[in-house]
This record gives structure tokens, C-alpha cells and sequence, in this order.
């Protein structure tokens, strides 16, 4: 069944995906860039990706919180036990810079924990997914399914993460965020490890790079909300890694009353639960 609801999220990513190239790829087209109400910009992509996914995604059993859907009283999410947590178009300020860096997410939270995860990169034509029982994987050049059913889709996948073929670490930071409290962070892993090698992205592709392999770490000590990262943890998860509240050892959840994550460090799991050792806390 979940793969299933796996296929679904994969179409509904796609078609978001599409939709937004459709708005990024006109030269003449108007963003018509709004503010929210945190004063974060809104796009008519942003309109039109979440309407493709919610299309989707409203025919499976499960409910939709989304950074642009209405807003939903904790009274009623709290029974919500398995749910969709959707961010339409993850980077807006990337997309209005044109740096290509934003994705959309899409996760299945069960009980509070992301358990199936799917990040589309519609400039790079990259699917990045993860769930439980199967791991995570890449599968690249893709703009749409085609009809292939989920076998044949995976027949072509990359497995995650790849081969670690470095000497040095390597940190991810974000394209728009990176706070004092981050760069504290990384310099303590320049005392530790000697030589850090420093990456930027936009949007939940800074997940992926840690997902992936191609990064050790990503430090988050900004706002986020738990559409930010819901996708990423699942993808993360998946591949070995976890997403942790900064200077401890509890992964983040989800379907919070308040949707705000706390700060947080994504990173490979350690071997022990009680061995920290390799965290720094701030």
C-alpha cells in the first residue's frame, strides 16, 4: 500500500515540478511576488504547485498540511495520526534569484515521524526518495513518470548514500541563511577535524547533500518550519542519517502544535544513541 502512496507523492511532486519550471522558463512571465504573513515572498509558482499537489494528493486517505494550504487549528491536526506534510515550492528566494536551488517536498508523517519522503529538483531533473523499508535513492533526468510503475523507475535509481571517497569533512550551509551560530558551529568543526570543506544550497537540497553522502554535516540555526525539513528527514532517515535538535540527541517530529522546528544538526546516525561525542553543542 505504501507504494502506492509513494507513486502518488512521486506524480504530485512531477507535476508541481512542472508547473513551476513552467512559471521559472517564461522570460516575460510576472511572479507576482506577494508577502505572507511572516513576511516570507509568495509566487503565483507557489499558488500553482500546491494546487497540482493538493489535486493529487487529496485522493489518498490522509490529510494535507502545507505551507500554502489554510491553516489547520492543532485541535484538529492533533487526531491527525498519519498525514502529508507539503511544502509546494521549498527556496522561494532562490526561485525569484533564478539560482535554479528549490524543490519541492513531500512527506508521509506517521505518529509525529516522517516515513516516507520524495524532493523533486525541477532545474537539475532530479527525484531524490526515501522510506523505510526499502532506503533512499536518486533517480536522475526525470521530468515526469510516464507511466512506468514503481519497478521500473527504480530499475534505474542511484542508491543513497554513495561512497564516501574524501579525507577532509565537508559542511553544508544554506544560499540565504547562515547565522552566527552556524559559523560558530562549523569553526569548532575546524578545531576538531582540521580541515572543513564549506557548501552552500538553497531549499531542502542541503539535506540531500548530507542524505546523499556529498556532505557530513548541516548545521541549522535559523527558522525553519516542519515543511522545510519533513521530506529531507524521511529522505535522511532512510539513508542512515537523522535529523537532531541541536546539541542533543531527539530527532525532530512532526505535526507540532507549533510548526516551527527547533534548531537542528543533520548528520549521519552514530553508532550508540548515548555516544555524543562527535556533536557540538552551542
Amino acid at each position: 500500500m505504501k507504494q502506492l502512496f509513494l507513486l502518488e507523492a512521486i506524480d504530485a511532486a512531477l507535476l508541481a515540478g512542472e508547473r513551476i519550471a513552467t512559471v521559472y522558463n517564461d522570460p516575460s512571465a510576472d511572479f507576482c511576488v506577494e508577502k505572507k504573513a511572516d513576511d516570507s515572498p509568495l509566487t503565483i509558482a507557489d499558488k500553482q504547485a500546491h494546487e497540482a499537489i493538493a489535486g493529487i494528493l487529496r485522493h489518498t486517505p490522509f490529510p494535507i498540511l502545507s505551507e500554502e494550504g489554510s491553516e489547520v487549528p492543532y485541535a484538529e491536526r492533533s487526531r491527525w495520526q498519519t498525514l502529508w506534510v507539503v511544502d509546494p515550492l521549498d527556496g522561494t528566494k532562490e526561485f525569484i534569484k533564478r539560482n535554479g536551488e528549490f524543490t519541492v517536498n513531500i512527506a508521509l508523517v506517521r505518529h509525529g515521524v516522517p516515513c516516507l519522503g520524495v524532493i523533486y529538483w525541477p532545474v537539475g531533473k532530479k527525484l531524490f526518495l526515501g522510506w523505510e523499508e526499502f532506503g533512499a535513492c536518486l533517480i536522475e533526468g526525470i521530468t515526469s513518470r510516464e507511466g512506468r510503475t514503481l519497478d521500473e523507475l527504480l530499475a534505474g535509481a542511484i542508491r543513497l548514500p554513495l561512497p564516501r571517497k574524501r579525507e577532509h569533512a565537508v559542511a553544508v550551509a544554506s544560499r540565504s541563511h547562515l547565522s552566527p551560530e552556524a559559523e560558530q558551529y562549523i569553526e569548532q568543526l575546524r578545531q576538531r577535524y582540521g580541515s572543513v570543506e564549506l557548501q552552500s544550497a538553497g531549499s531542502s537540497l542541503k539535506i540531500c547533500k548530507v542524505a546523499s553522502g556529498e556532505a557530513d554535516v548541516y548545521p541549522r540555526f535559523a527558522p525553519t518550519m516542519e515543511w522545510d525539513t519533513a521530506a529531507g528527514h524521511a529522505i535522511a532517515r532512510a539513508a542512515g542519517c537523522e535529523i537532531y535538535q541541536a546539541g542533543t540527541h531527539i530527532p525532530l517530529t512532526y505535526n507540532k502544535a507549533d510548526l516551527h522546528n527547533p534548531f537542528f544538526i543533520v548528520e549521519a546516525r552514530s553508532e550508540s544513541p548515548s555516544d555524543t561525542s562527535h556533536r557540538h553543542d552551542l
